[in-house]
């Protein structure tokens, strides 16, 4: 296991944007449904209902209705939950380039979920952004 890092500078300069492969969906649960049955990668339990991230195909096969289709990119960098800046710092560099992003901080990982069209832009980005900092 990995040390988490929680500088900055560190973080920026190390992390490697990985794209995910597939096309992921953010949808909600009708009121009453759980999300038990579901192939889902991530949940988030809120007081309207449940909000569910799985692949798209698995929310369509369910009769989800999909509220944003997205890239899913991983930053491979162990980052402290208690960091400071990071998702300032990508979501930044994702604003400069007109990409909306939607994140999950894992324990050990940031997840960041962008438009699927922009996947392409958004790793340009993310690059870029980890160029500047290794130097």
């Amino acid at each position: 296991m990995t040390q988490a890092i929680r500088a900055l500078d560190t973080l920026l300069a190390t992390m490697t944007p990985v794209l995910n492969l597939g096309v992921y969906a953010f949808a909600c649960l009708d009121a009453g449904r759980a999300p038990d049955q579901l192939p889902a990668i991530a949940t988030l339990r809120e007081q309207e209902g449940w909000t569910v991230v799985l692949p798209l195909d698995a929310a369509r096969q369910h009769g989800l209705n999909v509220l944003f289709e997205a890239a899913w990119i991983s930053l491979h960098v162990h980052s402290d939950l208690a960091a400071v800046g990071l998702t300032a710092a990508f979501a930044g560099a994702l604003a400069e380039q007109g990409i909306a992003c939607n994140v999950l901080a894992g324990a050990y990982h940031d997840h960041l979920f962008v438009p699927h069209a922009e996947a392409e832009a958004a790793m340009a980005a993310l690059l870029a952004l980890q160029a500047r900092h290794s130097t």
